[in-house]
């Protein structure tokens, strides 16, 4: 049975903050639907799940910054860097060499506002 992600959920501590971080440093572009919140990127989104309010059927234990997520940036990665710096956006390791599913990879390393670590990265 071959599959792809469709979409993600995050539970943060405040989804507006989320939502900023996520669509100015990273992007992504937001969407409501009725009083839900996501990020939309490329084919895929992020579900935005406000800790203590979560949507049932949830994860088990949801607890924000609990996630450790992978991007792939459509700019090269000193671009990413730039960007970063120029958002006052601390980067927490890198580049550091890595490998991923499709190969060698040069990759950095960031936090969201939960904390969760977010990989940024482009092949080597």
């Amino acid at each position: 049975m071959p599959i792809t992600i469709d979409h993600l959920v995050l539970t943060v501590v405040d989804i507006d903050a989320t939502i900023a971080f996520y669509t100015s440093v990273l992007g992504m572009r937001a969407v409501a639907y009725g009083d839900r919140k996501a990020l939309h990127f490329d084919n895929q989104k992020i579900n935005l799940h406000q800790r203590g309010r979560e949507f049932e059927p949830k994860a088990l234990h949801p607890t924000p910054g609990s996630n450790e997520l992978c991007f792939i940036p459509n700019t090269t990665l000193p671009e990413v860097v730039r960007q970063l710096e120029n958002a006052s956006v601390r980067i927490e390791l890198g580049p550091v060499e890595r490998t991923g599913a499709t190969g060698n990879m040069s990759s950095i390393y960031l936090r969201d506002p939960d904390a969760n670590l977010l990989e940024l990265w482009n092949h080597v």
